[in-house]
């Protein structure tokens, strides 16, 4: 396997146009259609970038809603590896929003999401680090350490919380039914 890639290298671009059954009460498209979406590329994005079988979502990090994406666009989701971890792959996706009859394009969405390729064994392995090359792609790796230390944060952050967290059911908590 190669030691270094380039962003474009992962590259996944898809357009599909905006379906009825796909819109919500305000006949936008909904959020978790579009969320189904970026982990689906991402995921595609991950796999090419360490040429593996599998590799699993690690988190989330940020789905940011811009602009509302409409039944008469068509809505193209592009992502590529931003920044590399030791074992990890840090995904941005931008989600381009394209109105069909007036050609007006706008950014509707950003997202990040983070992935873990895995052996054949489920064990995580080491991927390919990354040599940015346009501005974007320089902008989205300088500033991909800060993100990955927020992740790691709010990692530890959650560990905490679930040692917290109530399993029980609400249903059976006690107390007298209303």
């Amino acid at each position: 396997m190669s030691k270094t890639k380039h962003p474009k290298e992962s590259l996944v671009v898809n357009t599909d146009q905006v379906m009825i059954n796909d819109l919500n009460n305000y006949n936008t498209l909904f959020g978790g259609v579009l969320m189904k979406k970026l982990d689906n590329n991402a995921t595609l994005s991950a796999r090419r970038h360490a040429r593996v079988k599998e590799c699993v979502t690690a988190s989330t990090d940020s789905i940011d809603f811009l602009y509302p994406i409409h039944q008469s666009d068509s809505v193209c989701v592009e992502s590529f590896v931003s920044y590399v971890g030791n074992k990890s792959m840090e995904i941005f996706c931008k989600v381009i929003a394209e109105d069909m009859i007036t050609g007006e394009r706008r950014i509707a969405a950003t997202a990040f999401l983070t992935f873990v390729a895995l052996d054949e064994h489920k064990n995580s392995i080491k991927v390919p680090e990354i040599v940015p090359e346009t501005a974007e792609e320089k902008f989205l790796f300088e500033s991909g350490k800060e993100r990955a230390e927020r992740r790691r944060i709010r990692r530890k952050h959650s560990k905490e919380l679930m040692e917290i967290v109530g399993l029980e059911k609400p249903w059976n908590m006690g107390g007298e039914a209303s």
